[in-house]
């Protein structure tokens, strides 16, 4: 800018300087605020983020501590069934029923989801799809143990134990070894409910085969009851058993069933007879014991169908009688059970 000059008089000279430019004093007074603000704004950033970090730590240290280090200083006395509230403390227990049709099985389960933490959800791999291939019997398992299961047998309280029951000829002997392997991974305990005398199950397989077609009960097949009456119904069809292949049936349920327990010796299990469940009601307390369950008193609506004396069920007993007398099997012609 140029300089303002002033003559006063002919000796006289004043040069004034220039004015600065209000615009140049504005742009370096924005660049120095700008500057300290970026200043204050780092350092400020800087203690914020360390003291996030700490608060993160601390709440951390405070609501996730060891499991390991937590238990041992919990002390809860036993109680009469899980509530939910100690759902987190009580791990679930996972189990599979195994069986043949017509042992009890469908008794026994009735028996455990009486228990107000068992949920135990039927034959599930009656369905064919479910166990044509081991792939799929896999998904199926991953379902029911990852408690995405769900049927009328699951419960609103706290569950302590989830299985449910699987029978021999379900894809569980083909695939026994991937199905040990998955058990053992998952820790999957096998009950194994068999039946001690094979020629009243024999009867009993016979009778509902037949009452498939004929639908005894008002044009209703069922292989369960919950009466006297429909039981007597149902036991009034007597079958015909095959006395020349007799022995020779009876000894491959034997087979099939020491296959089954030799197959599966690597996991954790138990086996019971359905004869022992209904003469010593103190297996139902092992079963419990077994799974971890607080004890109950465990109840069943279900009515057996062939009670009393098996020559009272069978067309040809005489036929019977005479093929089994004399042999391992004549114990079978007088248990009650």
């Amino acid at each position: 800018m140029a300089e303002y000059i002033c003559l006063f008089s002919k000796d006289t000279l004043i040069i004034k300087p220039p004015k600065k430019s209000p615009l140049f004093s504005r742009t370096i007074a924005l660049w120095f605020a700008m500057l300290c603000g970026v200043y204050l704004y780092g350092t400020c950033l800087k203690h914020v983020g360390t003291f996030t970090m700490l608060k993160f730590q601390n709440i951390q240290l405070i609501q996730k501590p060891s499991l390991e280090a937590l238990i041992p200083t919990l002390h809860y006395p036993k109680p009469e069934s899980f509530s939910r509230g100690e759902c987190s403390l009580n791990p679930v227990r996972f189990f599979a029923i195994i069986s043949m049709q017509r042992s009890g099985s469908g008794w026994f389960e009735t028996l455990l989801n009486s228990h107000i933490n068992v949920s135990s959800n039927g034959e599930i791999f009656s369905v064919i799809d479910r166990r044509n291939n081991v792939s799929n019997i896999i998904q199926t398992l991953e379902r029911v143990y990852n408690l995405d299961w769900f049927t009328s047998a699951s419960k609103n309280e706290c569950s302590a134990a989830v299985g449910f029951k699987w029978m021999l000829n379900q894809g569980l002997m083909e695939h026994h070894r991937e199905i040990v392997e998955y058990f053992n991974h998952r820790g999957i305990s096998a009950i194994f409910l068999f039946r001690r005398n094979l020629l009243r199950r024999m009867v009993s397989v016979l009778a509902n085969s037949y009452d498939r077609k004929a639908k005894l009960l008002n044009g209703t097949h069922k292989s369960h009851v919950h009466s006297e009456q429909e039981a007597a119904a149902l036991s009034s069809y007597k079958p015909i058993i095959n006395s020349t292949s007799l022995i020779s049936d009876l000894k491959e349920v034997e087979m099939i069933t020491a296959r089954a327990l030799e197959n599966f010796n690597s996991t954790r299990r138990m086996v019971l007879y359905y004869e022992d469940l209904v003469t010593n009601r103190t297996k139902l307390k092992d079963v419990q014991e077994f799974l971890g369950l607080p004890l109950m008193e465990l109840t069943s609506r279900q009515v057996k169908i062939h009670k009393g004396s098996l020559c009272d069920f069978v067309s040809n007993w005489d036929d019977v009688n005479k093929t089994l007398n004399g042999t391992e099997y004549e114990r079978f012609l007088h248990a009650d059970y």
